[in-house]
C-alpha cells in the first residue's frame, strides 16, 4: 500500500529540490543538469571483483546526484524515477552504443571471436557458461558441429549463420536485468528502486528506436548482509553465490544480450554476481551500467 499512496503524495503535496533542497518542484533545473553530467564515461573499482564486466556510469556519486538517488531509494521520492532512468539510459548507451554484441568503438570484434561489446578483457563476461574462446567443441570458430563458417547452415538458435556462441539476431531486444534488491528491503521501502529506474531507463532508450526488455529474472537465493560498512573483501564474500535465476529466467535471457543495471557501484560485487548469476542461467552480459559510481572507481575513459 505504501507504494501507491508514495506516488499519489508525490502527485498531490507540494515538494522541494531532492538534489539541493530548493522549493519549487521535485527536481529544480540546475540538479536536473547535474544528473546529466558531462557525458557517461567507464569507470572500474580497485580493486575490480572477478567477473565484473565494463561498467559505464552516468555521474559520480556525489552532491545532487548522491542526494536524489538516496531521495528516490529510501525516502520514496517516485517522481525521480524518470530523470534517474533517463541517466541510466545514457549510461547503457555508453556501455553498448549499437544495442547488441560487436556494436560501438568497445568491445568491436570479428564475428565468431567470442568477444562482445562490454567484455572486459580477460574475464568471462559476454561468453555462455563452457564456452571457450568462441568455439564449441570439435568445431571450429563461428561454426556449429559439423558445419563450415559462412556456409548458411544453422549453429544454433537464435544465431546468424557463420555467427560464433552466444550470438543474437540483430533485432533481438537488448536486455536490462537489475541487480535485484531483497524482499525486506521492497517490503521497508515500498517498492525497487533499481527496477524502477531500470524501467525508466528502458522507456529513454525505446524513444531512440531501440527495443529493450527489462525481465525479471534474478532473485536472492539466500540472505545478505547490509553491504554498508563493508570493504570490498567483505562486499564479494557477502554476495558471492547469493543470486540466482528465477524459475523459467533462462527462457527470457536468450531473447537478447543482457546489460546488467544498478543505481551505484561501490566496490562492484553486486554487479559481478549478478552478471555470474545471468551467465549461469544462459544469459549473455555484454557489460554493466549504473546511474552513479563513487569516487573510489577509476575512471578508464
Amino acid at each position: 500500500m505504501r507504494g501507491w499512496w508514495q506516488e499519489i503524495s508525490d502527485l498531490v503535496l507540494p515538494a522541494d529540490c531532492a538534489g539541493c533542497g530548493r522549493p519549487g518542484g521535485t527536481l529544480c533545473d540546475r540538479c536536473r543538469g547535474a544528473l546529466r553530467g558531462t557525458g557517461a564515461r567507464r569507470v572500474e573499482p580497485s580493486p575490480a571483483p572477478p567477473g565484473l564486466p565494463v561498467v559505464h556510469a552516468a555521474v559520480d556519486y556525489v552532491d545532487e546526484a548522491r542526494a536524489v538517488l538516496l531521495a528516490h531509494k529510501e525516502r520514496g521520492a517516485l517522481r525521480l524515477a524518470r530523470p534517474l532512468g533517463e541517466a541510466l539510459a545514457r549510461a547503457v548507451r555508453a556501455a553498448c552504443p549499437g544495442g547488441g554484441p560487436g556494436a560501438g568503438p568497445r568491445g568491436r570484434a570479428a564475428v565468431g571471436s567470442g568477444a562482445v561489446c562490454g567484455a572486459r578483457p580477460g574475464t568471462g563476461a559476454g561468453m555462455r557458461p563452457g564456452a571457450g574462446s568462441g568455439t564449441r567443441p570439435g568445431a571450429g570458430a563461428g561454426t556449429g558441429p559439423g558445419a563450415g563458417a559462412g556456409t548458411g547452415q544453422e549453429t544454433g538458435p537464435g544465431t546468424r549463420p557463420g555467427a560464433g556462441p552466444g550470438a543474437r539476431p540483430r533485432s533481438a531486444p537488448l536486455l536490462l536485468v537489475p541487480v535485484p534488491s531483497a524482499r525486506r528491503s521492497v517490503g521497508a521501502r515500498g517498492h525497487d528502486p533499481a527496477r524502477r529506474i531500470a524501467l525508466a531507463a528502458a522507456s529513454a532508450l525505446r524513444a531512440d528506436g531501440r527495443p529493450v526488455r527489462v525481465p525479471a529474472v534474478l532473485c536472492q537465493r539466500r540472505r545478505v548482509t547490509d553491504q554498508s560498512g563493508l570493504d570490498a573483501r567483505q562486499r564479494r564474500a557477502n554476495v558471492t553465490g547469493a543470486l540466482g535465476a528465477v524459475p523459467g529466467g533462462g527462457r527470457l535471457l536468450v531473447a537478447g544480450p543482457v546489460v546488467v543495471v544498478d543505481d551505484l557501484m561501490t566496490t562492484g560485487a553486486s554487479l559481478a554476481e549478478a552478471a555470474r548469476a545471468v551467465t549461469a542461467a544462459g544469459g549473455l552480459v555484454i557489460g554493466a551500467a549504473v546511474v552513479a559510481a563513487s569516487l573510489t572507481a577509476i575512471n578508464r575513459n
